[in-house]
């Protein structure tokens, strides 16, 4: 059948899910090649200055979205929370699979368990500003580099805590480390966090029949609407946004969606958050985007002026 190559990050969270993604392909092709392109990211080669000062979302994906666009390779596997939620033209979102846990989780201590004045390390706008609306007695500190990085910080003692997905934990198998798993009623996920987004050329019809066949629709329609929230939030957004969607069980269609959106104040003193339901992942995105807007989040320093701009 040839071979399928996968433009990816070198990074052992990026490679293992590559390798998950290879897995699936081989099993619902027997007889496909599948193998990782490696591509070097600006957010590999700056591993230690805050995301908002290097380009924010995609400074992990641009190189590897190159790779495709340019016939490097077939497809590209990205953490889906690491895409902008604007895709590039002649691009398209071909496969996600089935969606790991999207939720965040603490290192190092409980949430409850961390003394006054406790030192949590993140890099993550969203994960400070929720976390100091529930603790305001907390005290954060900025954080970048893989996964071992973070979980060495949380070992040493260096921090009493450091945030992490879970999803990234389980696919390493490090859940054993996790000291707490943060509620998404408290702790609102990123868009896209869990989700593994499998991209290729818009116009390469036999790639897109080879990761069809990997796509798990419940989470692909998920994730179409969280990006939706934070397109129409400006897309490529630093400020603390936070978007998770999941099937509506009071829906009898089996099709409808509960979407939740969050935006705060960097120092978690305002947090808005709304829910909306709908059937069209799109649509219902944009819903809580203008409801998020309207409900207080114009008030918010650096969300002032999104509402003339909504679709």
């Amino acid at each position: 059948m040839g071979t399928l190559r996968l433009a990816t990050r070198g990074s052992p969270l990026a490679l293992r899910q590559t390798e998950l993604v290879s897995d699936l392909l081989r099993a619902a092709h027997p007889g496909l090649d599948v193998e990782p392109l490696v591509v070097r990211t600006q957010g590999d080669r700056d591993a230690t200055s805050p995301l908002d000062q290097i380009g924010g979302q995609g400074v992990f994906v641009t190189e590897v979205e190159a790779a495709v666009a340019e016939g490097r390779a077939e497809a590209a596997v990205h953490s889906a929370k690491d895409m902008p939620s604007l895709m590039p033209p002649g691009l398209v979102l071909g496969a996600v699979p089935r969606r790991a846990d999207p939720r965040d989780g603490l290192v190092g201590a409980t949430l409850a368990g961390l003394p006054a004045g406790a030192l949590v390390a993140t890099g993550s706008a969203r994960r400070r500003a929720q976390l100091a609306a529930l603790r305001p007695d907390l005290v954060f500190t900025d954080l970048r580099g893989n996964m071992a990085r973070r979980v060495a910080v949380a070992e040493s003692g260096e921090v009493s805590a450091v945030v992490v997905a879970m999803a990234a934990m389980e696919r390493l198998g490090w859940l054993h480390k996790v000291r707490d798993v943060l509620d998404p009623v408290d702790v609102l996920p990123q868009a896209g966090q869990g989700a593994i987004a499998v991209q290729c050329r818009a116009d390469d019809a036999a790639t897109r029949e080879l990761l069809a066949a990997i796509d798990h629709e419940p989470s692909h329609r998920a994730l179409r609407s969280e990006r939706a929230v934070l397109a129409a939030l400006g897309g490529n957004c630093t400020l603390p946004v936070g978007a998770f969607a999941e099937p509506d069980e009071m829906d009898e269609t089996g099709m409808g969606l509960r979407v939740s959106g969050l935006l705060a104040s960097g120092d978690g003193h305002t947090v808005v958050r709304i829910t909306r339901q709908g059937d069209d992942p799109e649509a219902v995105g944009v819903a809580v985007a203008r409801a998020l807007v309207e409900g207080g989040g114009a008030a918010i320093e650096g969300f002032d002026g999104l509402l003339d701009a909504l679709p």
